[in-house]
């Protein structure tokens, strides 16, 4: 009884003070943005291929309350064929029809280009932003965005900038089906 009566006390101390914290929390209700999907509106997981600027992937998407996760796994179809990824977020902005087709806006991060510098590929990793339209259904996912994102910088041995940060476009098509 002495040595599990300070852990009983500890416990009960704990779930008191827990509950006092929590009377202070605000209200998260007013925070957090609207949910647009409903679990019935579309498979949670899905699973597909596409096309982003040079790459060629299989992706992976999850569907949640508040909008679309995604990740891309592939190759570029240049060079080498060096290996290359993305992933990325959408949410909803403006939806149309009884399905959630709309206009999505999202951020994105990864591979964006290969290049061939001194004799090896050299890719390139960047980040943007993206509008998609999205068609949405229990089935599939289909989606085709247009971005701009910046990448690094790529040098070659001498120190000379043979890839530079500025804009680029980058237009992307997937299709995945749910699971």
């Amino acid at each position: 009884m002495k040595t599990i009566f300070p852990l009983l006390m500890l416990v009960a101390i704990g779930n008191v003070a827990h509950a006092d914290v929590k009377d202070y929390l605000p209200d998260l209700k007013g925070i957090l943005p609207e949910a647009k999907f409903k679990p019935e509106d579309a498979s949670k997981l899905n699973f597909g291929a596409g096309v982003t600027q040079q790459m060629v992937h299989g992706n992976a998407e999850w569907v949640n309350p508040y909008g679309i996760a995604y990740a891309k796994l592939g190759a570029f179809y240049n060079g080498d064929h060096s290996f290359a990824g993305q992933v990325g977020y959408r949410i909803p902005v403006a939806l149309n029809g009884k399905d959630k087709n709309g206009f999505y806006l999202g951020v994105y991060g990864g591979s964006l280009k290969s290049r061939v510098i001194d004799g090896k590929d050299e890719v390139q990793y960047g980040a943007g932003a993206d509008l998609a339209y999205v068609l949405l259904d229990k089935e599939r996912i289909s989606t085709f965005s247009v971005g701009m994102g910046a990448g690094s910088e790529l040098h070659d041995k001498n120190g000379n900038m043979v890839l530079e940060t500025r804009p680029q476009i980058q237009i992307s098509y997937t299709l995945s089906v749910g699971f």
